[in-house]
């Protein structure tokens, strides 16, 4: 069991790092740019919450398996397929978990006054110092908010991680795939200690949302 959630977290950690960096241009750009172009890009960013995950899980397996033509640019290097592996994992988590990191910076870059980003520009700073000095510490709170969605998220993952992923032990199986597999099993006490805890885990999120929530609102009336 320890395997089990050592490899749950260890993909909802590297998910949460890399869609913080991946998300945040994709935000950033959302928030501020215009036209059909960013409203197409930000359906196309929420899709993910509602497809069925086995629908996006399935379409996922043909990207990432060996006769993909996204997967031809590997084969040389060995690499015929990256599904039932990790790092297919890792691609899913990502893609299923975008929406939950972009949405929470997006709001948070539109939160940023726009006095703020004018005032920093007329100083002469460039707009990536604009970006670095002035909107980003502005945005730490989204920051922390799309952190723990993503977080846990991933860690509640079923149908996309079982399609794309398999039940490898030590390779693939997370805990929401044990929990299948123990009920399966007839394993009931097991299932209810591992659900348990999951459902503990999703109240603590929900908890630190709430006050997370109430904290920036606060903090928005110091600033008024």
């Amino acid at each position: 069991m320890a395997e089990v959630v050592w490899l749950t977290a260890k993909l909802a950690g590297v998910t949460t790092l890399l869609l913080l960096l991946l998300a945040t241009p994709l935000a950033w750009w959302l928030a501020r740019g215009e036209g059909l172009a960013r409203e197409v890009v930000g359906a196309l960013v929420g899709l993910p919450i509602l497809l069925p995950p086995t629908v996006l899980g399935f379409y996922l397996l043909i990207a990432l398996g060996p006769e993909s033509p996204l997967m031809a640019p590997l084969q040389p290097f060995g690499v015929r397929t990256l599904a039932f592996t990790f790092a297919g994992l890792v691609i899913g988590s990502l893609v299923y978990s975008l929406p939950f990191a972009v949405q929470p910076l997006r709001n948070a870059f539109q939160a940023v006054g726009q006095h703020n980003l004018d005032a920093a520009a007329t100083l002469g700073a460039s707009p990536m110092a604009v970006f670095t000095r002035v909107a980003l510490p502005l945005s730490l709170p989204g920051y922390f908010v799309a952190a723990i969605l993503t977080f846990a998220h991933t860690v509640g993952e079923f149908g996309v991680v079982l399609m794309i992923g398999g039940a490898i032990p030590g390779e693939t199986e997370v805990l929401s795939i044990k929990i299948f597999h123990m009920v399966e099993a007839l394993e009931w006490r097991q299932a209810h200690l591992v659900s348990g805890a999951l459902v503990g885990f999703g109240f603590l999120v929900i908890v630190a949302m709430l006050l997370l929530e109430r904290r920036m609102a606060r903090a928005a009336r110091a600033d008024d």
